[in-house]
């Protein structure tokens, strides 16, 4: 449709450069196990192209079947009601229904993948989220109290030691009280941390760096050739935050203690509501110890947790901060509005909720995993300030 007004050396040209570069995408999604051996960078980019190509033709065939729709509709009009008129529906040289719809297709599908690979450049474009949170269960001491919040670092997908640097240096540059990591170190395995143990090492705060784990830390996506590995590798993952001096709640607890009053700090292991992701974390164990406090912090990797557990067993835990959304990585956000795809599958996505006394905050995550990339959302750094 695209090309009946064009000549035959056109509609030839165009014909082939589509099936040529169709097939070309399929020949390389069959391929994409040999490029194991390439550097990541280039897996990543040839991952993304070939997910954003596919996803352009696919919307662009959603409008060519609503063409297809009206002009099966049209015709069959035709022939019950206006016998002789069927498919007429270009008139005095105008842009016909169907050329119209075609080129709305191709403007739609074009668009999404020119997005994404413009994101390509924002996956170290990291960004601080100021975010006050207020609780009159608060004690005095703590009021004021500045927490840098980081998650979802995933460290395997990173290809620039530098740049993932320079977000550290921002979250040191803001002097924080206290840091805290809300899980996903990485992908799959703990030697993916190896060229950035140093880096992450360097954030300091006077309180302590605290973190948990998420689902992708315990090797539960990657192949193992006995559980002993598995096993070995969560071990080696549990060291090297201490290495860097880090202090990982496993579903415990600490007091943080400011004069004479105090705060607690709980840390469980991923948590989650849906059948898809594990529930390894104790709530219960990590909170036993802390009834009398009166202001309490949850880190727990999975927004799921806040409202399948946390509100209706634990109404006095405060502050509840998670990860593991990323905001998919790819949406709308500006200031009157927002929007992503993951929120057809997370009521709590992004950002700031409250329900009465209890906030959950849900960090967009430093890292990407997928696709190399972010598209409107944007990788986060966290400050908190409570009061």
């Amino acid at each position: 449709m695209l090309s009946q007004t064009a000549g035959s050396r056109t509609k030839t040209i165009i014909y082939v450069s589509y099936w040529a570069l169709s097939l070309l995408a399929l020949a390389l999604l069959f391929l994409l196990p040999l490029f194991e051996n390439f550097p990541k960078t280039t897996r990543s980019v040839v991952f993304a192209v070939l997910i954003g190509f596919f996803l352009f033709k696919l919307i662009a065939s959603v409008f060519f079947l609503i063409d297809d729709i009206r002009r099966g509709i049209q015709w069959l009009a035709g022939k019950l009601f206006f016998r002789g008129t069927e498919g007429e529906d270009m008139q005095d040289g105008k842009m016909n229904r169907s050329v119209f719809l075609s080129w709305l297709g191709i403007a739609v599908g074009g668009s999404l993948f020119s997005t994404l690979l413009l994101g390509f450049g924002n996956k170290y474009n990291y960004k601080v989220k100021r975010v006050s949170v207020k609780s009159p269960n608060l004690p005095q001491a703590f009021k004021g109290m500045k927490i840098v919040q980081i998650s979802d670092i995933h460290c395997g997908s990173f290809t620039d030691t530098q740049a993932v640097a320079k977000g550290v240096e921002m979250a040191n540059a803001l002097q924080p009280d206290l840091i805290v990591f809300t899980g996903d170190l990485v992908n799959n395995k703990a030697e993916e941390m190896d060229a950035y143990k140093e880096v992450f090492a360097k954030l300091k705060a006077p309180m302590g760096v605290y973190s948990i784990l998420g689902n992708h830390d315990y090797g539960d996506y990657a192949k193992w050739n006995h559980p002993s590995e598995k096993a070995s590798n969560l071990e080696k993952l549990k060291a090297l935050q201490e290495q860097m001096g880090w202090k990982l709640l496993m579903d415990e607890h600490v007091v943080l203690e400011k004069g004479d009053e105090s705060i607690a700090l709980l840390g469980i292991q991923n948590w989650s509501a849906l059948s898809n992701f594990p529930k390894y974390g104790n709530l219960s164990k990590a909170y036993a110890g802390t009834e009398d406090l009166p202001f309490k912090i949850l880190l727990s990797h999975d927004p799921t947790h806040w409202d399948a557990e946390v509100r209706p067993k634990y109404p006095d835990i405060d502050l509840m901060l998670a990860g593991h959304t990323h905001g998919m990585q790819f949406g709308v956000e500006i200031p009157w509005f927002r929007w992503s795809p993951v929120q057809y599958v997370y009521k709590q996505w992004m950002g700031l909720y409250n329900e009465g006394p209890q906030t959950l905050y849900i960090n967009r995550g430093y890292g990407f995993i997928g696709y190399p990339g972010r598209v409107g959302i944007l990788p986060e750094i966290t400050l908190i300030e409570l009061t």
